[in-house]
C-alpha cells in the first residue's frame, strides 16, 4: 500500500493490523460509549482498552467497500502505522457490522474493510502537540451530510501508551480508538472524515462507500 508523506511517499508493506477499542482517556466519556453500545444489544468489554487483531488485507485505500446488509457504520479514528522503525499518523475509519456486533464485538470488525487515507504524517513532528488535533466524521443521512463525530486526539488515551500496550513492530498498523457518535452510533452507507492539525492548518481526508450486499438465507 503506497501512502503520501510531506517529503515524498512510502511503500508499505502491512504485516499486521490491530484495531484498539474502548481507549478513551476520559472515563466517564468511555462509560458513556459503552452504554450507547448497550443501547443496542452490545455487550461491555471485559477490560479497557481491548486490542483486537483483523485480517492484514482490511486495510484499504478503496473508497467503496462492500458489507453485508446494511447494519454498519464507521468510526474515525487515528492510524499509527510503524515502517521501517518510524512511526506515521493518519486517518481510518473502523467500519463495523452494528448488528454482529451485538453477538461478537470481535467477528464484527473483522467482517468490514478498514478505508484509511492515502496520506501520512511523521509521528514524531507532531509529538508535542498531538492532543489538540482534531478529527471529525460526517455520515450521509437522508441525502444530507450530518456531523457524526467532532473530537480531538486529546481525548483518546496517549498514543504513545497504546503503541506500546499493543507491542506496534514494524510493518504493522493500529487504529487508536474513538469517541462517541453525537445522535447515537447508526448505521450508515457513506461516511466522511477529517483531521486536522490546528497549527498548521494541514488536513487529512477520507471519503468512502460501503455498499450493502443482499443478505441471502
Amino acid at each position: 500500500m503506497q501512502f503520501n508523506t510531506e517529503n515524498g511517499s512510502i511503500d508499505f508493506e502491512c504485516r499486521q493490523v490491530v484495531v484498539a477499542g474502548w481507549t478513551g482517556r476520559d472515563t466517564h466519556a468511555v462509560q458513556h460509549h459503552i452504554e450507547e453500545l448497550a443501547a443496542i444489544g452490545v455487550a461491555p468489554p471485559s477490560k479497557v482498552p481491548l486490542f483486537y487483531r483483523v485480517s492484514n488485507s482490511l486495510l484499504t485505500a478503496e473508497r467503496n467497500i462492500e458489507v453485508l446488509g446494511t447494519a454498519s457504520s464507521g468510526e474515525a479514528e487515528p492510524l499509527v502505522i510503524r515502517h521501517d522503525g518510524k512511526l506515521w499518523l493518519g486517518l481510518a475509519s473502523d467500519h463495523t457490522d452494528r448488528q454482529l456486533e451485538t453477538i461478537s464485538v470481535a467477528a464484527s470488525k473483522q467482517i468490514c474493510g478498514k478505508p484509511c487515507a492515502t496520506s501520512l504524517w511523521e509521528f514524531a513532528s507532531l509529538e508535542g502537540r498531538l492532543d489538540a488535533i482534531i478529527i471529525k466524521s460526517w455520515i450521509r443521512e437522508n441525502g444530507d451530510w450530518v456531523l457524526y463525530q467532532d473530537g480531538t486526539i486529546g481525548q483518546i488515551k496517549p498514543l504513545r501508551d497504546l503503541i506500546a500496550a499493543a507491542d506496534l513492530q514494524n510493518g504493522s498498523a493500529m487504529l487508536c480508538g474513538t469517541f462517541a457518535a453525537l445522535g447515537g452510533v447508526r448505521a450508515a452507507e457513506d461516511f466522511r472524515a477529517t483531521m486536522t492539525d490546528p497549527e498548521t492548518g494541514a488536513e487529512i481526508t477520507l471519503e468512502y462507500t460501503a455498499r450493502a450486499l443482499p443478505e441471502v438465507s
